[in-house]
């Protein structure tokens, strides 16, 4: 089956795409493109999905990071099996593929095409307050990146319509960031609707970035097309908690806006 692979205009000229579900070699609970091997999936076919992933960007495989909702960031030259502990990562070497996972939280493309600068960015709520989105901006500028001219894109994540949350959810936002009010509506009772992908082109917006924007794919919604976290929790099925995750990729391009041959290595 063909790779569903979303893409957007923000990006144009930089080898990218947020991976749907479809395509992938995965069965049951996981079944489709499951890309995370921290789940009880086998192994040997998270790396069939992974391989094909990295096929579809013209790497060789995926620069990737152990996510645990921080605001840390590395950067890498090559790929290597090491996964450090990190919510972001940016890269300045051409043909390195980038990836981040997700299941409902944001995964964030950015990309320098003229410095030939890229990142990604895994921001549920809590990293996009500790500042996961402005800490990778910052390291792009390391690598030679301009403030100004780089462009962010949010691929698909959980909608305001689907994340309802409680009064404490509230409080703990509020606290961090007084702001923040904006992002949510009434719901039920005592319940809240918070805006996760707002939230995130908001603090986009905060860090300097004039170009944002997000995909409107909402990953709650659409059961067919993408992995969700909270829509597996709400079907009791706690075998897929957490454990599958489409990927969002992009890879570095040369100033003249054509990717060089990948040379990480596994």
């Amino acid at each position: 089956m063909t790779l569903d692979i979303i893409t957007h205009p923000l990006l144009d000229g930089v080898t990218h795409g947020f991976f749907g579900r479809q395509g992938g070699a995965s069965s049951g609970v996981f079944g489709g493109l499951n890309c995370g091997f921290g789940s009880s999936d086998q192994h040997e076919i998270v790396a069939i999905n992974r391989g094909r992933v990295a096929a579809a960007m013209g790497a060789v495989t995926l620069a990737s990071v152990h996510q645990v909702h921080s605001a840390e960031v590395v950067t890498v030259d090559s790929v290597t099996d090491a996964k450090p502990q990190a919510d972001g990562i940016v890269t300045a070497t051409p043909g390195v593929a980038l990836s981040v996972l997700t299941a409902d939280c944001l995964p964030v493309l950015f990309a320098d095409s003229q410095a030939g600068v890229i990142g990604a960015a895994h921001a549920g709520w809590k990293g996009a307050i500790a500042g996961i989105l402005s800490n990778t901006v910052t390291a792009m500028e390391t690598l030679g990146a301009s403030r100004d001219a780089i462009r962010a894109v949010i691929g698909p994540s959980i909608s305001q319509k689907a994340y309802e949350v409680g009064p404490e959810f509230y409080d703990s936002v509020l606290q961090a960031d007084p702001r923040a009010g904006r992002f949510f509506v009434q719901g039920a009772g005592d319940r809240l609707k918070f805006d996760l992908p707002a939230f995130g082109l908001a603090k986009l917006k905060e860090a300097g970035l004039g170009q944002v924007d997000w995909t409107r794919h909402c990953t709650y919604a659409d059961r067919a097309r993408f992995f969700s976290y909270r829509r597996a929790t709400h079907a009791q099925d706690l075998r897929s908690r957490d454990l599958h995750h489409q990927d969002a990729v992009g890879t570095r391009v040369t100033q003249a806006g054509h990717d060089r041959p990948p040379h990480g290595r596994p």
